[in-house]
This record gives structure tokens, C-alpha cells and sequence, in this order.
């Protein structure tokens, strides 16, 4: 076993993490530094402070930092200026915190002296890439310890057996069979898997959603917004200009009330299997629709179609982890790049569960209406000119198509 003289814990303050810090101390006998990031994920945190006293970690060991606005500004909203999904539906919530996470364990690490940093994800997920994918780009020699892969705790019955036998306080809910879901949040998203979902074929139940009412239940008369964008990123809901993550935070509410967002999904991991989860994304739903909007009318035809072939490859990177690699970096200055023009106003018609675009306007707008009208142009665009693009466009098949009758 490596030699460890201070380590750096993603901690949340629940079961697992607490079962973790404890096993970090027996096992490693090293000291400890807590981290616990506020990404949104609506939680009371302080008690995550109170719980790593109790422990023994020292005041200043202990790490509590509001993230919300860098995440929001600096990963969610590039990553929807390439209007990423992956496997055609998923946008993205918890693969896109990771890389945020890693790095401000990175930065405490420094900080604070920890040659070594540790988590909670387990042996069968994505997040355990993620993280340590971030730890390496950011830190080449750190060390990583992941204690799923070490410990032999790998039931949530063994876990809360080591936790009475250590005297680690768990909350009523645990003890009491707890939650039938592992649920992830951030100001993205909120994610459930586990237990009932593991059946692909079991419905979710309506009592597992939590932010957003079912669209059965949703207002039955639609509500119209605006967005507006400078560059790619939206700046304003119905004129109110917003902080990116109160943008994100009022665009769930909208959702959420029109039932916008859930997903059921079975997915391709990174490390082979599949897997079932079910995701609510209200904000980032509209978000989707609207910057798709606003580019409709100010992108060049070519590099929409481009942007459109790169989507998918840009989201399996940021889904496997990769986001702090070259590769990464080099699609979203191209990405960046194309989004200078993408300045204007979409509205969006919220009704029970869907979101549509019904208008969209730019000072940057490439769709003249002097051409594209079925009405006199006035000599705006000469239809006979038509006759020799398709002509010069059919030359290869008429070619292979004459071959093909002479050799017959």
C-alpha cells in the first residue's frame, strides 16, 4: 500500500462518504481534508461541516465552496453551445460537474499540502473515470485512492454495518430502508438509479420525480418566454438580464412547472455495461430548444452541419470524462468560434411537457425574407438558376447510371 500523508475527500456528508472518511483514517492513517462542493444540488450543506467535526477533521482541513456560478458559466453552458446529447437524449447533468469537482480537488490538494485525493464513486461507474481522468490532467503525479475498488464493503448492508460498529451517525431514512434510489443533483440536473430502476422493464414511479410535475398535472394553458444570447450563451429570460446560474436555476422553475424534462433512459456505460437511469433536466431542456433556435437563423448552413457531425463525438468525450483533454479543448474553440454571431431573442411555447420554438430574431440573422418569400422577389434569386445546380449535381448518377445500361 502507498505511503499517504494527507488526501483530499470529495465528501457529501452521507452515508458513503462518511463510511469513507472513517476508513480513510483506519486504513491509511493519514489526516484528512474534506471537500464539499454547492453545485446547486439544493441541499443544506453546513451539516457536511458539522459531520467531518465530528470526525476529527480540523476547521481549517474542512472545505465547503460555493460553485455554482463557475459551473454553470464555465462547463454547462459551453458544453450547450455545442448543443451536446449524448445517445440522442441524455444532456449530459452529472457527467459535465465532474471535471469542476476534480479540479477544485486538484487546487485544494495544493492548498493545502494532500499528496493524494479520494472519492466515492464505485468500481461499476462512469464518475470513478471522470474523476480521476481530471486528477491526472490536472495533477500528474497525484496519487488516487478509490476505496470501492480497495474495501470489501460493497453491499449498503455492510455499509451500515460498519457504520454502527465505528458509531458513524446515519439518518433515520437509511436505518428505515431509505430512498429506493441513488440520486445525483446539480443545478443541471437531477439523476435516479438503482433498486427499482435496475429492471429495465419497471415503470418509474410518478412519486420518484422531484422536480418537475407530471405534464398530466402541468398548468393547462401554455406560458410563453424569451431567451436572449450574446455569443452562444443565453443572457436574459423574459428580459431580465440573469447571472448564469440564476438563468439556470429560473429556466427549472419554468420547466418544472410545465413538466418539461424527464427522461428514461438505458444507457452505454464507459466501462461496458449498461445502465438505467432517469434524469429531470427542465432548464436544460429549454435551454437545448432555445440555443437550437436562436442558430437557426444565425448560422451558416455548412457549419451548422458541421457543428450537427461533431455533437456526438464532443458529447462522448464530456460523458467518458475527457473533458480536460486536447481533443476536448480543440472542438470547443472550434465550437467558440462559431458562436460570435449567435445574438438574438427566441420565444418558446411551455405546455404540459414540451417545449417548442414559435418565433426567433437577430440583428445577425442570415434568413432574408426578400429570398426565401413564395411572393414576387422582385429579382431577389432567379429560380431558372436552379436548372444547372441540379443538373450539375446529377452529372455522377446519370454517369453510373449509363454504365450501368451498357453493361447490361
Amino acid at each position: 500500500m502507498n505511503e499517504v500523508n494527507k488526501v483530499v475527500l470529495a465528501y457529501s456528508g452521507g452515508l458513503d462518504t462518511s463510511v469513507i472518511l472513517k476508513w480513510l483514517q483506519d486504513t491509511y492513517e493519514c489526516e484528512i481534508v474534506t471537500f464539499t462542493a454547492d453545485l446547486g444540488q439544493g441541499e443544506e450543506l453546513e451539516p457536511a461541516r458539522v459531520k467531518a467535526l465530528q470526525f476529527g477533521i480540523k476547521p481549517e482541513n474542512i472545505f465547503i465552496d460555493d460553485l455554482r456560478e463557475e459551473f454553470v458559466r464555465d462547463f454547462v453552458f459551453p458544453m450547450f453551445r455545442c448543443n451536446a446529447v449524448y445517445e440522442g437524449e441524455y444532456l449530459l447533468g452529472t457527467s459535465i460537474a465532474r471535471p469542476l469537482i476534480a479540479k477544485r480537488q486538484i487546487e485544494i490538494a495544493k492548498l493545502s499540502g494532500a499528496d493524494t485525493v479520494s472519492h466515492g464513486a464505485t468500481g461499476k461507474g462512469n464518475d470513478q473515470v471522470r474523476f480521476e481522468l481530471g486528477y491526472y490532467a490536472l495533477e500528474p503525479g497525484i496519487k488516487v485512492i478509490a476505496p470501492w475498488r480497495e474495501w470489501d464493503l460493497l453491499s449498503r448492508e455492510k455499509l451500515l454495518a460498519y457504520a454502527e460498529k465505528h458509531g458513524i451517525p446515519v439518518e433515520m431514512k437509511h436505518k428505515q430502508g431509505g430512498a429506493p434510489y441513488s440520486m445525483d443533483a446539480n443545478l443541471l440536473h437531477i439523476s435516479f438509479e438503482g433498486r427499482h430502476l435496475e429492471n429495465p422493464n419497471a415503470m418509474a414511479e410518478e412519486s420518484m420525480w422531484r422536480w418537475t410535475v407530471s405534464p398530466e398535472s402541468a398548468p393547462d394553458h401554455a406560458e410563453f418566454i424569451e431567451v436572449e444570447f450574446m455569443h452562444g450563451d443565453p443572457v436574459a429570460v423574459n428580459g431580465e438580464k440573469l447571472k448564469p446560474h440564476d438563468l439556470l436555476a429560473k429556466l427549472n422553475a419554468l420547466g418544472g412547472k410545465h413538466g418539461i424534462g424527464r427522461l428514461d433512459l438505458v444507457e452505454n456505460r464507459y466501462v461496458g455495461m449498461k445502465s438505467r437511469g432517469c434524469y429531470e433536466t427542465p432548464g436544460g431542456s429549454i435551454l437545448l430548444k432555445a440555443h437550437r433556435g436562436i442558430e437557426s437563423i444565425t448560422l451558416d448552413r455548412e457549419v451548422a452541419h458541421l457543428k450537427d457531425d461533431l455533437m456526438p463525438r464532443y458529447a462522448s468525450l464530456i460523458y467518458n470524462g475527457y473533458w480536460w483533454a486536447p481533443e476536448r479543448v480543440a472542438l470547443q474553440t472550434l465550437i467558440d468560434f462559431t458562436q460570435r454571431t449567435v445574438n438574438g431573442v427566441v420565444k418558446l411555447k411551455l405546455y404540459k411537457g414540451s417545449v417548442n420554438v414559435v418565433s426567433r430574431d437577430s440583428k445577425d440573422t442570415l434568413f432574408d425574407q426578400n429570398i426565401a418569400t413564395f411572393d414576387d422577389d422582385g429579382g431577389a434569386y432567379n429560380q431558372a438558376d436552379a436548372g444547372g445546380f441540379i443538373k450539375l449535381n446529377a452529372l455522377r448518377m446519370r454517369i453510373a447510371e449509363i454504365a450501368k445500361r451498357k453493361r447490361s
